[in-house]
Protein backbone atom coordinates (compact mmCIF):
# COMPACT_ATOMS: atom_id res chain seq x y z
CA UNK A 1 0.00 0.00 0.00
CA UNK A 2 1.43 3.38 -0.99
CA UNK A 3 1.69 6.11 1.62
CA UNK A 4 2.04 9.55 0.08
CA UNK A 5 1.79 12.87 1.96
CA UNK A 6 0.83 10.97 5.11
CA UNK A 7 -2.22 9.33 3.47
CA UNK A 8 -2.68 5.63 2.74
CA UNK A 9 -3.86 5.52 -0.87
CA UNK A 10 -6.40 2.82 -1.82
CA UNK A 11 -4.46 0.05 -3.61
CA UNK A 12 -7.18 -0.95 -6.08
CA UNK A 13 -7.64 2.55 -7.55
CA UNK A 14 -5.79 3.98 -10.53
CA UNK A 15 -3.08 6.51 -9.73
CA UNK A 16 -5.02 9.50 -11.11
CA UNK A 17 -7.98 8.69 -8.85
CA UNK A 18 -5.95 7.53 -5.85
CA UNK A 19 -4.09 10.85 -5.62
CA UNK A 20 -7.41 12.69 -5.21
CA UNK A 21 -7.73 11.09 -1.77
CA UNK A 22 -5.09 13.61 -0.65
CA UNK A 23 -6.67 16.87 0.54
CA UNK A 24 -5.77 19.62 -1.93
CA UNK A 25 -5.33 17.38 -4.98
CA UNK A 26 -8.16 17.14 -7.48
CA UNK A 27 -8.25 15.31 -10.79
CA UNK A 28 -6.54 18.04 -12.82
CA UNK A 29 -3.72 18.47 -10.32
CA UNK A 30 -3.35 14.68 -10.00
CA UNK A 31 -2.83 14.35 -13.75
CA UNK A 32 -0.28 17.20 -13.72
CA UNK A 33 1.62 15.54 -10.83
CA UNK A 34 1.68 12.16 -12.60
CA UNK A 35 2.84 13.83 -15.82
CA UNK A 36 5.73 15.55 -14.02
CA UNK A 37 6.65 12.34 -12.19
CA UNK A 38 6.51 10.42 -15.50
CA UNK A 39 4.02 7.86 -14.19
CA UNK A 40 1.15 6.51 -16.32
CA UNK A 41 -2.19 7.77 -14.92
CA UNK A 42 -3.84 4.37 -15.47
CA UNK A 43 -1.32 2.52 -13.26
CA UNK A 44 -2.94 1.01 -10.18
CA UNK A 45 -1.63 2.23 -6.83
CA UNK A 46 -0.64 -1.32 -5.82
CA UNK A 47 1.43 -1.64 -9.04
CA UNK A 48 3.49 1.51 -8.38
CA UNK A 49 7.17 0.82 -7.84
CA UNK A 50 8.98 2.38 -4.90
CA UNK A 51 10.80 4.65 -7.35
CA UNK A 52 7.54 5.89 -8.91
CA UNK A 53 5.98 6.52 -5.49
CA UNK A 54 9.08 8.45 -4.45
CA UNK A 55 8.94 10.58 -7.63
CA UNK A 56 5.27 11.36 -6.99
CA UNK A 57 6.08 12.29 -3.37
CA UNK A 58 8.87 14.64 -4.53
CA UNK A 59 6.61 16.39 -7.04
CA UNK A 60 3.88 16.88 -4.42
CA UNK A 61 6.39 18.27 -1.90
CA UNK A 62 7.88 20.60 -4.51
CA UNK A 63 4.57 21.84 -5.92
CA UNK A 64 2.86 23.23 -2.85
CA UNK A 65 0.64 22.76 0.15
CA UNK A 66 -1.47 19.65 0.70
CA UNK A 67 -3.14 17.98 3.69
CA UNK A 68 -2.23 19.51 7.07
CA UNK A 69 -0.51 22.65 5.74
CA UNK A 70 -3.40 23.42 3.41
CA UNK A 71 -6.07 22.76 6.08
CA UNK A 72 -4.21 25.08 8.45
CA UNK A 73 -3.92 27.80 5.78
CA UNK A 74 -7.65 27.61 5.00
CA UNK A 75 -8.49 27.77 8.70
CA UNK A 76 -6.27 30.84 9.17
CA UNK A 77 -7.84 32.53 6.13
CA UNK A 78 -11.32 32.04 7.61
CA UNK A 79 -10.17 33.34 11.01
CA UNK A 80 -8.70 36.42 9.29
CA UNK A 81 -12.01 37.12 7.52
CA UNK A 82 -13.85 36.85 10.84
CA UNK A 83 -11.37 39.13 12.65
CA UNK A 84 -11.49 41.93 10.07
CA UNK A 85 -15.28 41.82 10.17
CA UNK A 86 -15.83 41.28 6.46
CA UNK A 87 -19.19 40.16 5.11
CA UNK A 88 -17.79 36.70 4.37
CA UNK A 89 -16.40 36.55 7.90
CA UNK A 90 -19.81 37.36 9.36
CA UNK A 91 -21.40 34.61 7.28
CA UNK A 92 -18.78 32.14 8.54
CA UNK A 93 -19.38 33.23 12.15
CA UNK A 94 -23.16 32.78 11.82
CA UNK A 95 -22.74 29.44 10.05
CA UNK A 96 -24.60 30.61 6.95
CA UNK A 97 -23.75 30.15 3.26
CA UNK A 98 -20.84 32.40 2.31
CA UNK A 99 -21.00 32.55 -1.48
CA UNK A 100 -24.33 34.22 -2.15
CA UNK A 101 -26.69 31.24 -2.05
CA UNK A 102 -30.30 31.81 -1.02
CA UNK A 103 -31.37 30.86 2.49
CA UNK A 104 -35.13 31.44 2.41
CA UNK A 105 -35.45 27.89 1.14
CA UNK A 106 -32.65 25.33 1.04
CA UNK A 107 -29.26 25.84 2.75
CA UNK A 108 -30.26 23.11 5.20
CA UNK A 109 -26.78 21.57 5.15
CA UNK A 110 -25.19 24.79 6.35
CA UNK A 111 -28.00 26.01 8.64
CA UNK A 112 -28.69 22.68 10.30
CA UNK A 113 -31.85 20.77 11.07
CA UNK A 114 -35.22 22.57 11.03
CA UNK A 115 -36.50 23.55 14.43
CA UNK A 116 -40.24 23.72 15.04
CA UNK A 117 -41.61 27.15 15.93
CA UNK A 118 -44.82 27.29 18.00
CA UNK A 119 -47.86 28.59 16.10
CA UNK A 120 -46.06 28.63 12.73
CA UNK A 121 -47.95 25.87 10.91
CA UNK A 122 -51.21 27.68 10.00
CA UNK A 123 -54.56 26.19 8.94
CA UNK A 124 -55.14 22.70 7.62
CA UNK A 125 -55.49 23.95 4.04
CA UNK A 126 -59.25 23.72 3.58
CA UNK A 127 -61.47 26.48 2.07
CA UNK A 128 -62.69 29.22 4.35
CA UNK A 129 -66.33 30.28 4.51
Amino acid sequence: MARIAGIELPPSKRARIGLTYIFGIGQTRALAILDQAKVAPETKIKDLTDDEALRIQRVINHEGRVEGDLRKAVSLDIKRLIEIGSYRGMRHRRNLPVRGQRTHTNARTRRGRRRAIAGKKGTSGGKKG
